[in-house]
């Protein structure tokens, strides 16, 4: 079986793809496929249209990789591909869309609103502390929080390279809480400890910057309920494959719990430091496997 690796692109995400992109063509050569790899640029449709590869295994990350745009043109060229399709991977990466669909089956998310661009900029747009966001960008790239007492704008004329609107929340304090899911059934959750202010693009993709607890360490009831909201919300959005949901547990006060969804992520990463392959390992799935599976899930019209 012939596999093309999707990979690279120009996302601001692009270098971890490359990463990505490198440890599945790894995993696939081990495992006795013949592999191509893909630097994917605005020729990929003819790259791939020469290739005619039995699988497209997508390690992209960020626009135009998982926000439905080269899921669509792999459906056009009928080249079976992993993880979800064209209608999941748009709605989960466009953050506002995904509250929706998640609030409508009573899946908690923190209070928020879209607001343009140049109300950010004259400032008084929500109560601190709270955390501002691009309403179409994945690991936490230009995620900024605000807190009262800040001296220093959350973003000015010159910062903000994310679009016209941007997606406004409510800051949870507590815990940082992530689970894996595949084919629909929950693998794990892992409690992340940042050693910085928050789980930044930084803090996810340098050794030592987090600390992982698998499995996460709170009570029963509470992980099979971050279990139960990241199946729920996988099947909400229609997902397939793979896929990781982050959730934030709020524990500060004690008797009233909660959890609440911040976002569903449905190419999550496959480095070294990524979160999925480390749940799945403690679920008994070798990274391999994880890939294998991706592979043999592979398909068109998702």
């Amino acid at each position: 079986m012939h596999i093309a690796v999707l990979m690279g692109g120009w996302s601001t995400e692009r270098q971890v793809s490359l990463v990505t992109g490198a440890e599945v063509t790894a995993a696939l050569k081990d495992d006795g496929y013949r592999v191509t790899s893909v630097d994917v640029g605005s020729d990929v449709f003819d790259v791939l249209s020469d290739l005619k590869p039995d699988v497209a295994f997508n390690a992209l990350h960020g626009r135009f990789g998982e926000d439905g745009c080269i899921q669509g043109m792999l459906e056009v060229l009928d080249i079976p591909y992993t993880h979800s399709g064209v209608l999941a991977s748009a709605l989960a990466m466009d953050k506002p869309r995904a509250r929706r669909m998640f609030e409508s089956v009573s899946i908690p998310c923190p209070e928020g609103r879209v607001v343009r661009r140049d109300e950010v900029l004259e400032g008084a747009i929500f109560d601190p502390p709270y955390v501002l966001k691009p309403t179409n960008e994945g690991s936490s790239v230009g995620v900024r929080l605000v807190f009262e007492g800040d001296n220093t704008p959350p973003l000015d004329e010159s910062n903000w390279a994310y679009g016209e609107y941007v997606l406004i929340e409510k800051y949870i304090p507590g815990r940082e809480i992530q689970v894996a899911v595949m084919d629909d059934e929950a693998l794990g959750a892992i409690e992340i400890r940042p050693r910085k202010r928050f789980y930044d693009y930084e803090a996810k993709y340098t050794d030592g910057w987090a600390e992982h607890l698998m499995p996460a360490d709170i009570p029963e009831a509470d992980y099979r309920e971050s279990l139960r909201l990241a199946e729920l919300a996988h099947r909400t959005l229609g997902c397939r494959g793979v896929t990781r949901s982050d959730l934030r547990y709020d524990d500060t006060v004690s008797g009233r719990t909660r959890f609440y969804m911040l976002e569903l992520n449905t190419q999550p990463g496959m480095t070294p430091l990524s979160l999925v392959p480390e749940i799945a390992a403690h679920a008994g799935v070798s990274f391999s496997e994880l890939v294998r599976h991706l592979v043999r899930d592979a398909g068109c019209r998702r």
